[in-house]
């Protein structure tokens, strides 16, 4: 680096600035004691195309499948790739340790005080700093602390609804929101999303225009699953469109930090000047999992917001927050999130390179920006479900592509999380995923009856099956 820096005639700054961007661009990776090298590319399979979801809003009926793959993501004897959650290794567990340790120490009153209001007025100015870095500037007194982020987006929802009402949403969207609207008895209008850039703007304003939408479900941020970011200038748009029509914006940020670009982490909220963006996030993905520590500032719907807050969950664990407002005040923030970005993308990259070379031909596999999370598109008639019960028959855990829609479509999709337990064992169940992907492509094809096949298929040895899966 140094002689770099002396043969451009640059500062040695400015020289790892350098070697900083293009690590982010997954270009050149650092080996400890090493130096720099060219970052090794897996093979590139061709991503899944648009969605075309029905135009018709459907009463959701999503749990028990999503239910039965978050409690194997738990079983510590199921090599899993159902859920979306990150592992401990990820994370500076023992810096959490000491925060949490702190508060307890300069605290201890809390423990014995009974918690009130919308949060801790230290992590609410925390959290509004925070959310600088996503180009939103948020007053502390406006901001609600929540048990995560989907209980953010269940306070937005109780405030701008009521059942019956049509959300529109990405369409495949994660299954954790199906399953709040199906519990709050809500339509899902699901509207096409493309891979790469995200909910379509011009499909989401002719659902305007034709259906009666309540609300808008978004997660212009590395979407689950897609792993999609929409442009900065579709952001803009679709913050004018909202205010246009006086509709609620639920944003969910909370995979902008794990973005791989600045101008990816800039949230819709940050165009709103209309107050009709409901923003949402957690640090449940980039500081601290086990805290369990979301965020939600309502815009207009802020009093209604925190009055729903108070009725239904009461205060936060007091003391859960002051180590959180600790964690997040402390210097080192972005480098340990550059370094968490660069982990998970080269990650992200192998088990591409895995795709490519185990599933079966004509397979498509998303290249999201930044994030855990990849969807892939399998040959057309492939039963998922089937696939999920096959790979369970092996302790091998997946997300059948059913799970992120109302309408039963994307049978033929998987989700795979990639942000769990990483090593050899995590690389073979990948490939042996695949192998069993192949060999029921193969027998489909040469099946007389492929429904037949299929259905065998679908039975999976009870011994091999959890109780809630096998009952």
């Amino acid at each position: 680096m140094r002689e770099l820096a002396r043969r451009q005639g640059v500062s040695p700054a400015t020289v790892v600035q350098a070697y900083r961007a293009l690590e982010d661009a997954r270009l050149v990776e650092a080996r400890p004691r090493s130096g720099y090298f060219v970052a090794a590319r897996p093979q590139r399979l061709p991503e899944p195309e648009l969605s075309a979801p029905p135009v018709a809003s459907l009463a959701v009926d999503v749990s028990l499948l999503g239910e039965q793959v978050m409690q194997l993501a738990a079983d510590p004897s199921v090599i899993s790739f159902g859920a979306a959650c990150p592992s401990g290794e990820l994370f500076a567990q023992e810096r959490v340790r000491r925060a949490v340790s702190r508060a307890a120490q300069r605290h201890r009153a809390t423990l014995c005080r009974y918690p009130l209001g919308p949060g801790n007025e230290q992590l609410r100015r925390a959290v509004a700093r925070h959310a600088l870095g996503l180009g939103c500037q948020l007053e502390a007194r406006d901001i609600v602390v929540t048990n995560g982020c989907l209980d953010a987006i269940s306070l937005c929802l109780r405030a701008v609804t009521r059942p019956g009402d049509v959300v529109a949403l990405e369409s495949p969207t994660y299954f954790g929101f199906l399953q709040i609207l199906e519990s709050l008895h809500l339509r899902a209008l699901e509207i096409p999303t493309h891979p790469r850039t995200g909910l379509s703007l011009d499909a989401l304003q002719l659902a305007f225009d034709t259906q009666p939408v309540k609300a808008v479900l978004a997660v212009p941020t590395l979407s689950n699953p897609l792993g999609a970011c929409m442009p900065a200038a579709e952001r803009r748009r679709l913050a004018q469109m909202v205010a246009e029509r006086g509709i609620p914006l639920i944003e969910d940020v909370l995979y902008n930090d794990l973005a791989e670009r600045d101008e990816l982490r800039r949230a819709v909220k940050a165009w709103d000047t209309s107050g009709h963006v409901m923003i949402c996030g957690s640090f449940s993905k980039t500081v601290a999992p086990g805290l369990r520590v979301g965020w939600v500032e309502g815009g207009r719907w802020s009093a209604e917001v925190r009055r729903l807050k108070a009725v239904h969950s009461g205060g936060q664990t007091e003391l859960v927050d002051l180590a959180m407002a600790d964690l997040l005040t402390q210097s080192g923030h972005e480098s340990a999130w550059r370094q968490l970005r660069a982990t998970i993308a080269a990650r992200v990259d192998e088990a591409r390179g895995v795709i490519a070379e185990s599933f079966p031909k004509g397979t498509r596999v998303t290249d999201p920006a930044g994030g855990y999370i990849l969807w892939v598109e399998l040959p057309a008639g492939l039963d998922s479900v089937a696939l999920f019960r096959a790979c369970l028959a092996e302790r091998i855990c997946i997300a059948p592509g059913t799970m992120f829609s109302a309408t039963g479509r994307f049978d033929h999709c998987i989700r795979l999380g990639v942000g769990g337990r990483w090593d050899k064992a995590q690389r073979e169940g990948l490939r042996r995923v695949g192998a069993i992907a192949c060999a029921m492509v193969r027998s489909v094809a040469g099946a007389p009856s492929a429904g037949a096949d299929t259905a065998r298929w679908r039975q999976a040895p009870a011994a091999a099956l959890p109780a809630a899966v096998s009952s």
